[in-house]
């Protein structure tokens, strides 16, 4: 009797099979509005030519309005050459699929959005107000802050990249300042007293204030409540700057001897470092240059200004503070973001679209904070009374 295997499955279905494998579906071309920028005297642009046209050889669309180009020094037909549309009105640059632009849009220019544009800037949290998040949630876009935008190795890759820029500039400003108060060089010449330079803050910015400071042979002292970033300043100048936590009294002593003061740690929601009383001590002609002033002042005197009138004497001393310092030097300022947006927006082009890596990538998530018009960053809703939306239940 010959044997019979029960089996709820046919012979066809028993045969092999190829096996099947996801692919990856490729994010749809999107369009770029590049538009021009129209506060605070800003002349820095996110994209050079060259990016445009690795973008646009890539099949995007890139659409520049007419003339964003110009403080950086780039021309609209060094853009048109390398494959952007030229348009003469804001409306048109923002209403593509994306748009990124530095400063972060006017009321006016938030009317230009369309719904689930892809908003691309910084945010400045300390210049925003309440009807700047409720106007733009009524757009329901998706808005990235600069601020927010985290690499693979868990670092904010633009920050650091602008930091690095602001620390050196904010030197070389102050030397320029410096010249003009009293005539004195920042730096030391053989047999003069070196300039005295105060640093607080030892993060990215205050780095590379230090290393520019040495560089020009000033006399440093940095300041910072961190003993870890004490110590890897420590590290990387190879110990030749003597630092300190910030105790009110030793900080006082070495304002009173400063010709420069670099402010570089941000103070959002906190009282300021440097209080009034300190200031009025300072020698006069001095300078103070408050990098962080967009997110918090550390000096009690600082004031927000423009590249109009870049800075303002309180009590002898010269307060600089710019919350866009590196538009100081736009045309560098411009290609360091260039080329970080070219690998940013290439990469997730590969991986399938925003939409796409959102679900897949939580770095992509913590860079929002709004998507499609709620509110999904804990800080800014607690500091606005805005309602938060956890991020990981709106994208699973």
């Amino acid at each position: 009797m010959g044997s019979h295997i029960f089996t709820p499955f046919s012979e066809a279905e028993l045969m092999p099979k190829e096996e099947k494998l996801e692919v990856v579906k490729k994010g749809k071309k999107f369009s770029i509005g590049i538009p021009k920028e129209t506060c605070l005297n800003e002349r820095r642009t996110c994209i050079t030519p060259d990016a445009v046209q690795v973008l646009a050889d890539h099949g995007h669309e890139i659409v520049i309005e007419s003339g964003a180009g110009n403080g950086s020094f780039f021309t609209d037909v060094q853009y048109s050459e390398a494959g952007a549309k030229i348009v003469q009105s804001p409306q048109e640059a923002f209403a593509q699929d994306m748009v990124l632009k530095v400063n972060p849009p006017t009321p006016e220019e938030i009317d230009f959005l369309k719904p689930c544009t892809y908003l691309i800037s910084a945010l400045q949290i300390n210049l925003r107000d309440k009807e700047y998040f409720l106007k733009l949630a009524e757009k329901k876009v998706n808005a990235i802050a600069f601020e927010f935008i985290i690499d693979d190795y868990k670092q904010l890759a633009l920050v650091r990249l602008i930091g690095e820029i602001a620390g050196t500039i904010s030197i070389l400003y102050a030397s320029e300042l410096l010249a003009l108060s009293n005539g004195l060089m920042l730096g030391g010449i053989t047999g003069v007293r070196p300039t005295e330079v105060v640093i607080i803050g030892a993060g990215i910015v205050g780095e590379f204030a230090t290393k520019s400071a040495i560089g020009l042979g000033a006399s440093v002292k940095v300041f910072d409540n961190s003993l870890s970033k004490l110590r890897r300043l420590h590290t990387l100048v190879d110990s030749r700057v003597p630092t300190s936590i910030i105790d009110p009294k030793e900080l006082a002593k070495s304002l009173r001897r400063a010709d420069v003061v670099i402010a570089a740690l941000p103070r959002l929601n906190m009282a300021p470092i440097v209080t009034e009383d300190m200031v009025l001590k300072m020698k006069k002609g001095s300078v103070i240059i408050d990098v962080t002033i967009d997110n918090g002042k550390a000096i009690e005197t600082s004031e927000l200004t423009n590249m109009e009138d870049p800075y303002v004497i309180k009590h002898g001393v010269i307060h600089a503070g710019l919350p866009n310092l590196t538009s100081k030097m736009p045309r560098t300022t411009t290609k360091a973001i260039s080329n970080f947006f070219l690998s940013y927006l290439l990469n997730y082009d590969e991986e399938g679209g925003f939409e796409n890596m959102l679900v897949k990538n939580n770095e992509m998530k913590e860079s929002l904070y709004m998507y499609k018009g709620r509110h999904t960053k804990k800080m800014i809703c607690d500091r606005y009374d805005l309602t938060y939306h956890d991020i990981n239940l709106l994208i699973f």
